[in-house]
């Protein structure tokens, strides 16, 4: 099985909507260790960042770090400077609440955030995990 990379945002996707608290867990850990333990590499591809008055950025890092998930980049793809000067990090796969396709729960009174069952599901099909 090719090792993949995988660009995940956290918003939404890891946690749910509350930014700019760490949102409640919605099934993301599990998944994420089961393809980091599989060999796969976890890209935190995330619009918080770090500014004088918060460390927004450092937080969600520390949540992946809580989590004992392994991160491989940071908002950028740290061996793809050897074959490209593009900022977009190259990933294989991005999981993120705002794409097109991605499975979604959709609570009544809060935003959509992610559906881990089904990209769980969608791996396995995929003979990902």
């Amino acid at each position: 099985m090719k090792k993949l990379i995988f660009g995940v945002d956290f918003d939404g996707t890891v946690v749910t909507h509350e930014f700019p608290e760490i949102g409640e867990d919605i099934g993301a850990q599990d998944v994420l260790k089961e393809l980091t333990a599989g060999g796969h590499k976890i890209i935190l591809f995330t619009m918080r960042s770090n500014n004088k008055d918060r460390n927004y950025l450092d937080e969600a890092v520390q949540w992946f770090k809580d989590n004992e998930i392994p991160l491989f980049g940071i908002n950028e793809n740290p061996d793809q400077h050897t074959w490209t000067s593009s900022p977009k990090p190259y990933c294989h796969i991005y999981v993120d609440d705002a794409a097109l396709g991605c499975p979604l729960k959709m609570p009544v009174a809060s935003r959509p955030y992610v559906d881990w069952d089904q990209v769980r599901w969608s791996l396995k099909v995929r003979g990902e995990i």
